[in-house]
């Protein structure tokens, strides 16, 4: 794929639609991928959701989330790969190859265990997912949520893990709101593609003042991030898949989804293709 059709709506965008309504504004709209996330599919019900998917003929690039490790105990710990368990089983039966992982924060003041406890389980859950067919997709996250959200700070993080497992289902998602402020982090994209990891693309925006960290991100456009640069770096390194815009905003949410989903369309082919 090489242009606006590979436009993803991650349906973090259009919170207040259920998977079944947001992928059916995707075909509304002649989008013909869907980001969905686990609870919302739960909430329409999976046979609900494989429904309309087969119906549309939209397809999902990816779901959201897996991951949330680190626990202070043994027992948290195998529940939360029981969860990721689970999380790997759904995304199978919604035919997509990709579960993205948050990984989760600190434990007990102890960060460097914290990660560890990341790559244990993800080490774990590597083989489990090679034999669904679904590949784990590690996201940094910004380093303003290592305490609750993700101990996996950077791109380079991210690659270091998935090179140490070593397994060909393992790779990285890129996302602009999380990455854009790393001056490592096209050498890491390119360092990612090299070795076939770079298992999605996310595109949003960071607003000057910041509104709030985690639903201020901007509509593409709005803020500060080279997209355009990004997404040449990512295509360049060879990645050709999906591009999810993937926006967590309070006004957004609260505006209608149909128009919400035409200024994406607008903004996606002006300020990401370019």
């Amino acid at each position: 794929m090489t242009g606006p059709e590979r436009l993803s709506l991650n349906q973090a965008t259009v919170q207040r639609w259920s998977a079944v309504e947001a992928i059916e504004g995707c075909a509304r709209h002649g989008i013909g991928l869907v980001g969905l996330w686990r609870d919302k599919v739960a909430a329409d019900g999976l046979p609900r959701v494989r429904r309309a998917l087969t119906e549309t003929g939209v397809r999902v690039s990816s779901l959201c989330r897996g991951g949330f490790f680190p626990a202070p105990d043994a027992a948290g710990r195998r529940a939360r790969l029981d969860d990721n368990r689970r999380a790997l089983d759904e995304a199978e039966a919604l035919g997509t190859d990709v579960l993205v992982l948050v990984c989760g924060g600190v434990v007990g003041r102890d960060l460097a265990g914290s990660r560890a406890m990341v790559e244990t389980a993800i080490a774990t859950l590597a083989p489990e997912a090679a034999a669904r067919g679904v590949r784990l997709g590690i996201e940094p996250l910004h380093p303003m949520f290592a305490a609750d959200r993700s101990v996996v700070c950077a791109l380079d993080q991210a690659l270091a893990i998935a090179e140490r497992v070593a397994s060909p289902v393992v790779g990285v998602v890129v996302d602009a709101y999380h990455v854009w402020w790393d001056d490592r982090v096209f050498d890491g994209i390119a360092r990612a593609g090299a070795a076939g990891r770079i298992l999605g693309f996310h595109v949003d925006d960071w607003i000057v003042p910041l509104p709030d960290p985690l639903l201020g991100r901007g509509m593409m456009g709005d803020g500060v991030i080279d997209l355009r640069g990004l997404r040449a770096a990512v295509d360049a390194a060879g990645y050709r898949g999906p591009i999810e815009v993937e926006i967590f905003q309070q006004a957004l949410w609260d505006a209608p989804g149909d128009d919400v989903v035409r200024r994406v369309k607008e903004r996606f082919v002006e300020h990401v293709l370019g």
